[in-house]
This record gives structure tokens, C-alpha cells and sequence, in this order.
């Protein structure tokens, strides 16, 4: 590499860099705030059966808006958008943007009147077992749904705008857009649960009421940016036509990770009381390195990259994914380790109050949380990996992949979740390592047709690089044993009847243990921009 290109390549990558850790402080804040929210979820609903409702109540608009908003219609509508601004008049732009947020509007308005009126039926679909042989379950469910699912249709519009000021390298905002989800929650939880015989339906409230604000949140950065106009359907202009042609596979291709959700969501049904408040608490700790850097980076990368396949820049595709995959190495394999020591301390941290969360409730979440950790590299390479097929609109590879993906962890889970229930009581735990270990294979399998397709070329000095991080790692793992083991940390009891002002020390540790994992991404960081 001669020194212009290298040059080139590292003011580029400097700039991923700023970009991805603007949003990732912002996408941290958010995560801190959803785990406030999650405490206060521990204290006022535990792992009840109220609680397993509100968190498949909640789950079901976010499986839709995966689908529909914030995955297909993302990953079609950025690349378009990124050839309008390479290619097309501002007017232009604008009058393509205002089609699409009025053909998006009047889908999703149309999608949720048809689901509110037909919600029993959907809530059987999402909760047999309950439908089947809890009544009060089922009805709760129900009721609550029709407050929880209208958010789809603020949520996704949300999306909509944020998907327009990320392409115009507007990152800030879109980050900052999920800490007012976090604020209502805790909001409603605390201030408006008092009024209602069952406080999860205050939850309820708190998130509808979060996406109105979510939306109106990002109108007036529309407005500055110029970008705010009129919403219009017309469904035969050819920016709208291209979108829904790039959308079908990719609604399929979201569709399979969600359907592979959908269906633990279902199994967990059949599962004791607390099963899916298991699952959600350890979910919640294994999304915070995935949302705070692995979709920093994803949201930042594909942008950048569609632009790059609009001007034909292959080298610098193919250079801009290469340091996106070193940096999620490099964040990962440190995050697991973390994970995979401190599982059950850091949720008891967290987490843990006695009147509603017990310690077997720690116990069985710190089991899922192990099986999510094993599979953290692999969920973070599928948020980079897939953006390298988006960017060159095709759709069609990442949905074969997903295909395979969904297939095996339907397997999987047949063969984990039942023998593990019967024979341990822990058939949760068999979900999320099912999930896991498909997330390898969906990781691997794009990786393959990544380079197959030569969409991307590895570039050199990758051995060096697992070298510097290994050693770092290694390094991180003994400081980590030695200095848990000196706390007491790894002592049950104790950490079980300690005060809550002693469980301070437990939080200060574990942003010691940041601290650590900054410091293995500082000694890579330097040789990872040089490359």
C-alpha cells in the first residue's frame, strides 16, 4: 500500500471511528438508562406471571417493527437513499422522502387497525400456551396489547427519520432517540403505577406514550437538516417501487431472526412462571456490548458503504468492512469473557431485590445469560456482516443464510430446550444457547459468501492483530479472576445478604471492569487504525 492510499485510509477509517463512538456514547447512555429502567422493573415486577405478560406485550410491536421499520425497510430504503444523494437534485431527494413516509404511514396505519381489531387471534398465534391453559394470562395479554401495539406505528416512523438523518452523517440524534423509551418507562412505572391495580399496565402506557414523543423528538432535526416534508403516497414512483422491490426479500430475511425469536417467545410459554423474565434480564445484559458497539458501528457502516458501492469504490468497501469486523474482535471476545465470568454477580447487581426477585430467579437468568454470552461474538458479526449485502442491495444472500440460520435453530432448539427442561428445569437455557450457536452459523455463512462474491477482501496483518488482542485478552481474564476472588465476588451467600450500599462496590467493580476492556481496546487501537 503506497502512502496516499494508506493515508486515505486512515483519515477514513478516523472517521468511522469518531462516528461510531458518537453514537455509542449516546447508545451508551441509552443502555444505562435501560438498565435503570430494568431495575425498576425488578423492583415493582419481578419475574411474576404480570411480568412475563408486559414483556410479551412489549415484544410483539418491536418483533413487527424489526420487521417491517427498522430492519427491511432500513436496509432498502438506506441504499436508495444513499444513490438519491449521490445522483439526484435536493428536490428530488425531498420529494422521494416525503413518498415514502406517506406510503410508510398509511401501511403501518392500516396494519395496526387490522391487528387491534384482530388481536385475539394474534395473541394466540404469539401465546398458545397461555391461550391454551391460562385464561388470565391470555386475557391480561390481550388488554394489554391494545396499548402496547399502536407504538409500532410511532416507533417506525421514529425509524423513518432517523434512517434519513444517519444518511445525511446525522448520528447523534437517531442514538439519542431510545434513552426517551427508558425515561417513560421508569417514568410510568414509578409515578403512574399507583393508579392501576396492576402496575405492568402502567408500563404499558409508559411505552406508547414514549413513541409519540420519540417521533416528535426528531421532527425539528428534520427541519433544520431541510429534510421535513409533506408525506405523499404514491406507490408507482420508482423510488418507492425499487424499495418494495428491495423490501420482499428483505422482510424474509428479517422475518427469519424474528420468527427464530417468535418461536422462543412461544416455547418459553410452555415454560415454568419466570421463564421469560429469565430470558428477558440476561437478554438485557448480552444487548448492552451489542447495542452500545456493534450496532454503532453497523448504523455508521452502512451509509457510508452504500455510498461507496454508488461511486464504485470497491477498495474502500471492501478496507471499510475489514476494519469494522477488527474492531468488533476487539470488542467481543473481551465482553464474552466478562460475561462468562461475572454472569451471575453482575445481575445480581442489577437486578436482585428480594421481595420480587429471588435468588433462584438470579440463578436461573445467570444460566441464560451464559448461553447468550457464548454467542456475543456471533450476534455482533452478523450487525457488520450483513450491511457488506444491504449496501450492494442484495438481499437475496442474507435471506438464504437466514433460511439456513432459522432452520437450525428450530432444530437446536428441539433437541436443548426439552431434555435440559426435564432433566435440569432449565429448558430457558437451552433457547438462548440454541440461539447462539445459530448465531455462529449465520455469522460464518455471510463471512463465506462475503468473500465468495468478493464483496470483501481480508487485508493483511490479521495474524498480528489476533496476536495483540489475545495477549490482551489473556491479560484482562487473570487481572479479572484475581481481582473478583479477592472481593468475594465468586462467594454466593455473602454477596446474597450483603447490603445494598456493600452492592455498590459491586457496581464500582464492574466499571473497573470497563475500565479493563478499554484498556484491551487502547492496545490494539492504534495498530487497528495503521492497518
Amino acid at each position: 500500500m503506497d502512502k496516499l492510499d494508506k493515508n486515505v485510509k486512515e483519515k477514513r477509517n478516523s472517521g468511522l471511528l469518531k462516528s461510531s463512538l458518537l453514537v455509542s456514547f449516546y447508545t451508551g447512555l441509552s443502555r444505562i438508562a435501560g438498565l435503570l429502567r430494568d431495575i425498576v422493573f425488578a423492583r415493582f415486577i419481578g419475574a411474576e406471571a404480570l411480568a412475563d405478560v408486559f414483556f410479551v406485550a412489549f415484544k410483539i410491536p418491536n418483533f413487527f417493527r424489526r420487521i417491517f421499520a427498522e430492519g427491511a425497510f432500513s436496509q432498502a430504503f438506506v441504499p436508495v437513499l444513499g444513490e438519491y444523494r449521490e445522483n439526484r437534485s435536493k428536490n428530488e431527494i425531498k420529494s422521494f422522502i416525503g413518498k415514502v413516509s406517506g406510503t410508510l404511514a398509511m401501511t403501518l396505519g392500516l396494519f395496526t387497525l387490522i391487528f387491534i381489531l384482530a388481536i385475539p387471534i394474534f395473541s394466540a398465534i404469539f401465546a398458545p400456551s397461555w391461550y391454551l391453559n391460562n385464561p388470565e394470562k391470555f386475557d391480561a395479554l390481550t388488554s394489554m396489547l391494545r396499548i402496547t401495539f399502536p407504538y409500532l406505528f410511532f416507533i417506525s416512523l421514529t425509524g423513518l427519520a432517523g434512517a434519513v438523518l444517519q444518511s445525511y452523517d446525522k448520528f447523534a440524534v437517531p442514538a439519542a432517540t431510545p434513552i426517551i423509551l427508558n425515561i417513560s418507562l421508569i417514568t410510568a412505572a414509578i409515578c403512574l403505577s399507583p393508579f392501576f391495580d396492576f402496575p405492568v399496565f402502567a408500563l404499558a402506557w409508559g411505552v406508547l406514550i414514549a413513541g409519540v414523543i420519540q417521533l416528535c423528538f426528531q421532527l425539528p432535526f428534520l427541519y433544520r437538516a431541510e429534510l421535513l416534508v409533506y408525506p405523499s403516497v404514491d406507490w408507482k414512483d420508482s423510488g418507492v417501487k425499487k424499495i418494495l422491490k428491495l423490501m420482499a426479500p428483505a422482510i424474509f430475511g428479517v422475518s427469519v431472526s424474528q420468527i427464530n425469536l417468535l418461536l422462543d417467545t412461544i416455547l418459553a410459554t410452555f415454560l415454568p412462571t419466570g421463564s421469560v423474565s429469565w430470558l428477558y434480564y440476561s437478554d438485557r445484559i448480552t444487548e448492552l456490548p451489542l447495542g452500545i458497539f456493534a450496532i454503532a458501528i453497523a448504523v455508521v457502516i452502512l451509509p457510508n458503504l452504500s455510498r461507496m458501492h454508488a461511486s464504485s469504490s470497491t477498495k474502500s468497501f471492501s478496507q471499510t468492512l475489514d476494519w469494522a469486523i477488527r474492531m468488533v474482535f476487539l470488542i467481543a471476545l473481551p465482553a464474552t469473557s466478562a460475561l462468562l465470568i461475572l454472569s451471575e454477580p453482575i445481575l445480581m447487581t442489577l437486578f436482585y431485590y428480594g421481595e420480587v426477585m429471588t435468588p433462584m430467579d438470579m440463578k436461573m437468568a445467570s444460566y441464560s445469560l451464559l448461553a447468550y454470552a457464548l454467542g456475543l461474538l456471533g450476534f455482533m458479526l452478523i450487525k457488520i456482516l450483513a450491511p457488506g449485502f444491504f449496501a450492494r442491495q442484495d438481499m437475496v444472500t442474507p435471506v438464504k443464510v437466514g433460511i439456513i440460520a432459522m432452520t437450525s435453530n428450530m432444530f437446536l432448539n428441539l433437541i436443548l430446550v426439552f431434555p435440559l427442561f426435564y432433566m435440569f428445569g432449565m429448558g430457558h437455557v437451552g433457547l438462548a444457547l440454541a440461539t447462539s450457536l445459530s448465531a455462529f452459523l449465520n455469522a460464518g455463512l455471510l463471512f463465506y459468501f462475503l468473500i465468495k462474491k468478493k464483496y470483501y477482501t481480508p487485508s493483511d496483518g490479521w495474524f498480528r492483530f489476533f496476536m495483540q488482542v489475545t495477549l490482551a485478552l489473556v491479560s484482562m481474564i487473570a487481572i479479572l479472576i484475581i481481582a473478583s476472588e479477592h472481593m468475594g465476588i465468586f462467594h454466593r451467600d455473602f454477596w446474597l445478604s450483603t447490603t445494598a450500599w456493600n452492592r455498590g462496590s459491586r457496581i464500582l467493580l464492574i466499571s473497573v471492569l470497563g475500565f479493563l476492556h478499554i484498556q484491551c481496546l487502547y492496545i490494539a487501537l492504534d495498530y487497528v487504525k495503521l492497518i
